[in-house]
């Protein structure tokens, strides 16, 4: 049986959070702005750890009362096996005790899993960012929940 945990990030998985953000995307955060997301009053970061092996990471900043979720990040050998969605819910309640009363995020306009994850959470298509994304260039799908 496997073990699952989402929880706060902490500053001892800052570099394992850091590794799976070059695996998942083109342009990655760095150690420093996961550092400011969780020092930060207005803001939360995730790690969902699967038998004690950070495995992924959600990231939320609440401005007033609408959440931006700012990355969500999963390792490629547990991509489609469900992790991404209990993740995300547990951000976004903690998200709520923050004070957000709606969600936002963007993503690239091919990645269809994700779209249907965030549908599956209750994000609704609300507009297009013309080339919001660089390597490769792509528009971004404006989702809100």
């Amino acid at each position: 049986m496997t073990d699952i945990v989402i929880r706060e990030m902490s500053d001892e998985d800052i570099d394992k959070v850091s590794i799976i953000e070059e695996e998942c995307f083109s342009m990655p955060w760095k150690p420093d702005d996961f550092r400011q997301m969780i020092e930060n009053d207005n803001m939360t970061y995730v790690v969902l750890t699967l038998d004690g092996e950070v495995i992924g990471g959600a990231g939320l900043r609440c401005i007033l009362t609408d959440g931006e979720i700012t990355n969500v990040a999963i390792t490629k050998k547990h991509r489609s096996k469900g992790y991404a969605k209990p993740m995300l819910e547990k951000l976004m309640e903690l998200g709520r005790k923050l004070g957000c009363e709606a969600f936002t995020l963007e993503v690239r306009v091919s990645n269809e899993p994700a779209i249907r994850l965030y549908k599956s959470l209750g994000f609704r298509e609300a507009g297009i960012r013309p080339n919001f994304y660089d390597k490769p260039k792509e528009d971004a799908l404006i989702m809100w929940a």
